[in-house]
């Protein structure tokens, strides 16, 4: 278990990339036509981004992949020095091999100063017949426009359930792993479309027991389940605010939760109360001032008492 298996099961071809199938097409007539432009790849984190275009690298340039791409973090060299140092002295020469372009890939690419990104533009354009670049960003709006224009922009998805479920078939057979349905449904719900912390997750799991069952992934993920956080709502809504209460501090106790972890289950938790549509969404919005209260700094289990209150009064 040395290695990590977010790393391990990282698609090594566009055709194993999931959930994105409208970008890898697009992604693969580039490639088939032995040509990239730049590309800005946004969205949430554990999706495929980084996977995608390092299996793009492997397609277009086969053993010497490695020797034409650099990758870099902008979330640790954030400054105008990266551009001008590591990503021009990587830029102005040329692939090895008979790769028409390398690919700098930028991850956290908005993570880079202002002052950094002027500097990519303009390298952008002197090297473009050498180099093409590929911009990681969870936020587009946080690159600059005149980047943005020199990109091809792709908007990466959360996986959906069965896609999640796949991987976690795929990676419970090669690993000889027996997961159960519960599991299953509490890594989909624990990983919220990121696949790379279901695999992490995963794997931590299996470094306990290879039988791996609902109780085992919450007690690792360190939440608490639906089911317990729906019955302290149902107290609540039902009238019983002294076993609503109970029941709260019961959760937060047993799994070391703070009051934002909870507040975030309650919220989702709402959704499936068989209680009419206008009283969710009033519970929501309370929801959302108290938590607003909580990141100002209130007392967190205060706040959390006025919550459960405020869907008892109801």
């Amino acid at each position: 278990m040395s290695e990590l298996w977010c790393e391990k099961y990282r698609p090594k071809s566009l055709s194993e990339v999931k959930g994105q199938k409208r970008i890898v097409e697009r992604v693969k007539a580039m490639v088939n036509n032995k040509n990239l432009n730049n590309l800005l790849l946004a969205g949430p984190p554990g999706v495929g981004k980084t996977s995608m275009i390092l299996a793009v690298a492997r397609e277009l340039y086969g053993e010497n992949w490695r020797q034409n791409i650099l990758e870099t973090n902008a979330s640790m060299d954030r400054g105008i020095n990266v551009v001008r140092d590591d990503i021009k002295n990587f830029a102005r020469t040329k692939a090895i091999g008979d790769a028409p372009f390398k690919i700098c890939i930028l991850d956290e690419a908005d993570a880079l100063t202002k002052d950094a990104q002027n500097a990519l533009r303009r390298t952008m354009e002197l090297f473009s017949g050498t180099c093409r670049f590929c911009l990681i960003a969870n936020y587009s709006s946080k690159i600059i426009e005149p980047i943005q224009s020199r990109c091809t922009i792709f908007r990466f998805k959360p996986l959906n359930e069965d896609e999640i479920k796949d991987i976690i078939d795929k990676v419970a057979k090669n690993e000889q792993l027996n997961v159960s349905e519960g599991a299953i449904e509490a890594l989909i719900e624990a990983s919220n479309g990121d696949v790379r912390r279901m695999e992490n997750v995963l794997q931590s799991c299996a470094a306990i027991s290879p039988m791996i069952n609902d109780e085992l992934v919450y007690n690792l993920i360190s939440v608490a389940k639906p089911q317990e956080v729906k019955e302290t709502l149902k107290r609540a809504v039902d009238g019983d605010f002294s076993g609503a209460r109970e029941k709260l501090l019961e959760i937060m106790l047993k799994h070391g939760l703070s009051g934002l972890d909870i507040i975030r289950q309650i919220q989702r938790a709402i959704w499936s109360l068989y209680i009419d549509d206008n009283k969710k969404l009033a519970m929501i919005e309370k929801c959302g001032e108290i938590e607003f209260r909580m990141v100002e700094g209130a007392d967190e289990f205060i706040q959390l008492e006025s919550l459960l209150a405020s869907f008892t009064k109801r």
